[in-house]
């Protein structure tokens, strides 16, 4: 049996004609969301799962289509007898709103005027992607998720989900991520968009009408955002100071292979993703701010969850350190939150969370297990 029939993997498009209001006070009257689904819902849909993706991630998390060279972004952790056990568990990944991977986004048809959105696609916000996925829980006749669970831009979903409806969800896994950005984190951000916006490609976000795309823009964005991701300890180890060549050329191609190696991943990146995407994820974490957006409903509400919460971080993410987790665990703890922390050593980075690290997989297996006994 193939690892996709074991996942029972299934993929979904459905189509949502009820108005939702966005943070920004704009309307989509009308959208689309592409989903992943793995494993079995149980009778009494006690069982199911929302695993929330990060910047450039999408729906499909788990198993290998016949035409890919790697499987889902997450293959490592959800799957039989994993740390998100589908043996178990139903598990539920969407492709955001503003995606670019089936759901509605700038790269899709406007139903308005039948043309591409562009720019006219309106900024989503993370507490907008919750109202969305709230939806698709309604639409699957889920009430109350058994786990919501997610990574760096997906961790401050699963953060959300927590205060903004406290009482669908029994346990919140918050991995790599902030209760807000920093200065330094919106500044990367700016620089990540302004290399797409100074692209003379980008044609003020309608470059798809006029069938050019900002390329060489995202290439720089995504190669800025890598550095990121990476750590100085992963980056030495993997490139040091090799070259690409036996010797100095005295010129300025690529001497280096860390220059190689983020030439290729911008160039990877631009073959798969939408511009204007990314423009509205960076946009998405800059204005994540729960705490002041909500004002004092955000510690009632809080306070009406009942939610057993995870916070890991890793030693070598200087994107999103340890002490910004620490600072959701305060939180959770002056408001008397069943909540477990774990700093996982490790050398990846950022990325970190999506790579193979065991003491990583056996608290995230513990703390699953545990919420899943009687299932």
């Amino acid at each position: 049996m193939n690892e996709n029939n074991m996942l029972n993997l299934q993929t979904y498009i459905v189509d949502f004609n009820k108005p939702l209001k966005l943070s920004s006070g704009k309307v989509l009257e009308k959208y689309t969301l592409k989903y992943e689904t793995y494993g079995t819902l149980n009778k009494d849909k006690s069982n199911a799962v929302l695993v929330c993706h990060a910047l450039s991630g999408n729906h499909h998390a788990a198993g290998l289509y016949n035409d890919e060279e790697k499987p889902g972004w997450w293959n490592n952790m959800i799957g039989p007898e994993k740390p998100i056990d589908t043996n178990k568990l139903f598990v539920v990944c969407p492709n955001n709103l503003g995606g670019c991977h089936g759901s509605s986004g700038p790269s899709t048809i406007n139903p308005e005027n039948k043309k591409i959105y562009g720019s006219d696609f309106p900024i989503i916000t993370v507490s907008d992607w919750v109202d969305s996925q709230k939806n698709l829980m309604e639409h699957l006749g889920i009430n109350r998720w058994k786990f919501v669970i997610g990574g760096s831009l997906g961790g401050m979903q699963a953060f959300q989900w927590s205060v903004q409806y406290p009482s669908m969800i029994e346990n919140c896994i918050i991995i790599a991520a902030a209760p807000k950005l920093t200065a330094q984190n919106i500044a990367f951000n700016e620089v990540a968009r302004q290399a797409i916006m100074k692209d003379p490609n980008w044609c003020d976000g309608n470059y798809l009408e006029n069938n050019v795309s900002p390329n060489q823009g995202l290439a720089l964005a995504r190669m800025l955002g890598h550095i990121t991701y990476l750590s100085d300890e992963s980056m030495k180890e993997k490139f040091g100071r090799d070259l690409k060549l036996s010797k100095l050329n005295y010129n300025y191609g690529v001497e280096f292979q860390i220059e190689s190696y983020l030439r290729y991943q911008g160039e990877k990146f631009v073959s798969g993703f939408d511009a204007n995407t990314y423009l509205l994820m960076t946009k998405s974490l800059d204005y994540f701010d729960p705490i002041k957006d909500m004002g004092d409903m955000f510690i009632s509400n809080l306070n009406i969850t009942n939610a057993k919460f995870l916070v890991i971080s890793f030693t070598s993410d200087w994107r999103f350190p340890p002490i910004r987790s620490k600072e959701i665990v305060k939180i959770l703890i002056n408001n008397n939150k069943r909540i477990s922390y774990s700093e996982i050593n490790a050398d990846g980075g950022h990325d970190a969370f999506l790579m193979n690290n065991q003491d990583y997989f056996d608290v995230m297996k513990e703390f699953i297990d545990e919420a899943c006994n009687g299932i």
